[in-house]
C-alpha cells in the first residue's frame, strides 16, 4: 500500500503537509493542496479510514447484536437499523447470538474490543451480564425488544401486553370461547407480556383460563406446528388460537391443514409481529403488527443522541401495536 511518505515525496512536500490536506487541520495553500491531491491520484493512495477515525476518537461504526437473524422479525428490525445508520454515514457490524448466552457474551467482548461508537442490542437474553459489561465500560448502548428492569439504559419496546389483548379480544368478538395460546420460549418480555394480554382479555370476558390451552413454542415454525397439533387434538378442541409470533403461526396453519381443518371456518389463527411473509400465506395471516421501521429508526436516533451526550437520563420508549385483520380469522 502507498504510504503518506510516498505521497509527500511525489508531491515535493512534507508528510505533515499531506496530513493537513487529508484532515483539514491547518491552512494549506491551493498549490500544495493540488500537488498532494494529484500525487494521491497518481499513486492510487487510499487513506486508512480506521486509523483516522481512531485518532478522532470515533470509528463511524455501530455494533448490532441480534438473537436470531433467521427470524424474519429480527431480520426486518436489523435491516431498519442498518438503513437508518447508513443514512447517517455509519456502518454496522452484525452479530447473531442464536439465543446462546455464551455467544452473546463473546460477541459483546469482540464488539467492545473493536472500539465501536455504540452498540444496539436486540432481544437480549435472560442473563444481563453482557449488558452490564457494556454499561460499565461506558459504551453508548440501546436495547431493543426487552424491558431491562432497573438497568440504567435506553430502551425501545412495544406494547406487547396491548398486542396480546387486542388479538384475543378480536377472537372473542368473533364468538370464540375456547381460545388456545402458543407462547414463546421463556417468561421474559416480550413473550410473557403477550400472554398476560391474552389472559387479561379472557378474564374481562368472564372466561375461565385453562392452563392446558397454553402450549410453549420456541418462536420457530416447527414448534408452532407441533404446539398446534397438540391443541387441535385436544377435547374439547379450541376454535381459535392466538400465537405469540408469526413464524409459529405459520406452523399452526400447516398443522390445521394436515388435520383437514379449514382456516378460519374450523379454526381461527392470529399471529404477532406482522412479518412480510404474513400477508402471503394461504390464507393470509391476521396478526398484531409491530412498527419495525419505527423501532429501527428510533433505536438509531437514541444511540446517536447517547453518543453525543453520555449524561442524558435513560429514555424508555414504548411503541403501540396494531391489529391487522386478514383471512385467517375472518373470511375475506
Amino acid at each position: 500500500m502507498t504510504t503518506i511518505r510516498e505521497v509527500a515525496k511525489k508531491a515535493g512536500v512534507s508528510p505533515t503537509s499531506v496530513s493537513h490536506v487529508l484532515n483539514n487541520t491547518r491552512f494549506v495553500s491551493e498549490d500544495v493542496r493540488e500537488r498532494v491531491n494529484s500525487a494521491m491520484r497518481e499513486l492510487n493512495y487510499r487513506p486508512n479510514a480506521l486509523a483516522r477515525s481512531l485518532r478522532r476518537g470515533e470509528t463511524h461504526t455501530l455494533g448490532l447484536i441480534l438473537p436470531d437473524s433467521a427470524n424474519p422479525f429480527f431480520a426486518e428490525v436489523g435491516h431498519a437499523i442498518e438503513s437508518a445508520a447508513f443514512l447517517r454515514g455509519y456502518s454496522v457490524i452484525l452479530c447473531n447470538t442464536e439465543n446462546d448466552e455464551d455467544k452473546e457474551h463473546l460477541y459483546t467482548e469482540v464488539l467492545e474490543n473493536k472500539q465501536l461508537d455504540g452498540i444496539i442490542f436486540v432481544g437480549a437474553g435472560e442473563n444481563r451480564e453482557s449488558i452490564s459489561a457494556i454499561i460499565q465500560n461506558g459504551i453508548p448502548l440501546v436495547v431493543v425488544d426487552r424491558d431491562m428492569g432497573n438497568l440504567e439504559l435506553d430502551t425501545v419496546t412495544t406494547e406487547n401486553h396491548q398486542g396480546g389483548f387486542l388479538a384475543t379480544q378480536h377472537l372473542l368478538s368473533l364468538g370464540h370461547q375456547i381460545i388456545g395460546c402458543i407462547t414463546g420460549p421463556s417468561n421474559i418480555t416480550p413473550s410473557a407480556e403477550r400472554v398476560t394480554g391474552y389472559r387479561e382479555a379472557l378474564r374481562q370476558a368472564g372466561i375461565h383460563i385453562e392452563d392446558s390451552l397454553l402450549v410453549r413454542g420456541d418462536f420457530h415454525a416447527p414448534s408452532g406446528y407441533s404446539a398446534a397439533l397438540q391443541l387441535l387434538q385436544r377435547t374439547p378442541r379450541p376454535t381459535a388460537i392466538f400465537v405469540c409470533n408469526d413464524m409459529m403461526a405459520i406452523g399452526a396453519l400447516r398443522a390445521a391443514a394436515q388435520l383437514g381443518l379449514k382456516v378460519p371456518e374450523d379454526i381461527a389463527i392470529v399471529g404477532f409481529d406482522d412479518i412480510e411473509l404474513a400477508s402471503y400465506t394461504t390464507p393470509s395471516l391476521t396478526t398484531v403488527a409491530q412498527p419495525k421501521q419505527e423501532i429501527g429508526q428510533l433505536a438509531v436516533k437514541l444511540i446517536f443522541e447517547r453518543m453525543g451526550d453520555h449524561s442524558l437520563p435513560p429514555r424508555h420508549n414504548i411503541l403501540s401495536t396494531q391489529l391487522i385483520i386478514r383471512e385467517s380469522s375472518t373470511r375475506s
